[in-house]
């Protein structure tokens, strides 16, 4: 866990990177969403360049598709693309690397970005895998903001009816948004019970940007049987420096020089602190 914690925060570099090349990029979620990521795909799913045809490969949609930054850096680690290409070209024009994910893209499932698609869809892919009979399972990441959205709740409620035990939501819960708090814009009460009394399991992770509390909530989810389960993952907008965090004006902002420099001393600085814990 201490090495995906330190790949986490390189992968954080990755990001600043190509933000900063492209002159453009959700920052405060990229940082925020990253630990979900690093853990999915380098501790949880059954997906690889070797295996993105592969009928029974593990399926994932990032619903908040504005951080797609972090994103395009865990799928260059993880061999799809190389991330020099994804620095050189991100934002530019005729390019693929978009601000959203682009399912021209290999290892992107869906493009997304318009709020509130990625569980409603990804209801349909779990439900077809029950169909089909696949022992697949299914991963989507919503944004706290994102819960303002009626097709999510339409969604939370058909995978309930559904029973689908194969399907994994999370919440990146950074209670900021881009105008500003969460419960200032549109108040969340407790997400938690919000989704108990649509009939979903829910696991609480307190530090959701701690890949070992995160990996230990993925497998228990693995064991619960008729009914989906989410995860409401308490996380830090902007995390990994102190010029970022818990501030909304980092939800899309793009570091001048001062700005970079201190953020990349911040995460190599808590990249060794990882390794040495």
């Amino acid at each position: 866990m201490e090495n995906l914690t330190a790949l986490a925060y390189d992968l954080r570099k990755d990001v600043i990177n190509m933000i900063c090349a492209g002159k453009a990029g959700h920052i405060g979620g990229d940082m925020s969403v990253m630990d979900t990521l690093v853990t999915l795909y380098f501790s949880q799913m059954n997906i690889s360049p070797e295996n993105m045809d592969n009928p029974d490969r593990d399926l994932f949609v990032m619903s908040k598709g504005h951080s797609v930054e972090a994103l395009y850096a865990v799928l260059a680690k993880k061999g799809f693309f190389s991330i020099d290409e994804v620095i050189e070209k991100f934002s530019k024009f005729g390019s693929k690397f978009i601000g959203h994910p682009n399912n021209k893209l290999p290892g992107i499932e869906m493009n997304s970005g318009s709020l509130g698609h990625g569980l409603p869809v990804c209801v349909g892919m779990a439900l077809a895998g029950k169909m089909n009979h696949k022992n697949y399972r299914v991963y989507t990441v919503m944004g706290d903001g994102e819960l303002a959205e009626g097709s999510v709740w339409e969604g939370a409620m058909s995978a309930s009816q559904y029973k689908l035990d194969n399907l994994c939501a999370v919440v990146d819960r950074n209670r900021l948004q881009i105008s500003g708090t969460t419960e200032e814009v549109m108040h969340q009460d407790d997400v938690a019970e919000r989704f108990r009394s649509f009939g979903w399991n829910v696991i609480d992770v307190k530090d959701g940007n701690s890949i070992e509390q995160l990996n230990a909530a993925f497998e228990e989810a693995k064991t619960v049987k008729g009914k989906p389960t989410l995860l409401v993952a308490n996380t830090i907008k902007g995390c990994g420096s102190s010029v970022m965090e818990n501030k909304a004006a980092w939800h899309h902002h793009v570091p001048n020089d001062e700005e970079y420099a201190q953020i990349m001393k911040d995460l190599e600085a808590r990249k060794e602190a990882a390794l040495h814990e």
